[in-house]
């Protein structure tokens, strides 16, 4: 079984979302394989709480003004470390970077196919890496070399 046309649809207009609020290391999977519970497992990342919930919200006035959907469960929010919005059809995971780091969830999936996403959820790739390295955070100095 694969990811349905609606479940690749969420995921693309959700990735490019968090994209346009800056997220870091946009990734999206085809867990319908090895979960009936979901289709698609989409993670995102940011450096802090503030954006995280930003790209959250924007998530999710996205999907309701775009694809008419609404999560059915939303959870995190008052920490804002890592949220949750379950749309059933996909679940969304935007943590702060160092829960991102912590609890790997690229470890967990990565057996399950990507999901392609847009040119712009593409390119943050690394960034979580890039921003620690330039505030640094990382063990550096904060130069790059």
């Amino acid at each position: 079984m694969t990811a349905t046309d609606r479940s690749i649809e969420l995921v693309t207009t959700a990735a490019q979302a968090a994209a346009d609020r800056l997220a870091h290391d946009i990734i999206a999977y085809d867990v319908s394989d090895v979960l009936s519970i979901t289709d698609a497992f989409l993670l995102a990342s940011a450096p802090n709480d503030r954006q995280v919930k930003s790209i959250v919200d924007e998530i999710e006035e996205r999907l309701l003004k775009e694809l008419g959907a609404k999560p059915v469960r939303r959870e995190g929010d008052r920490d804002a470390r890592w949220i949750l919005l379950d749309y059933v059809d996909i679940v969304v995971h935007v943590q702060h970077s160092e829960e991102r780091v912590f609890y790997a969830l690229e470890r967990l999936w990565k057996d399950c196919p990507e999901l392609p996403l847009p040119e712009d959820a593409q390119k943050t790739r690394g960034k979580a890496e890039e921003h620690a390295r330039l505030m640094g955070t990382d063990g550096t100095d904060g130069e790059l070399s």
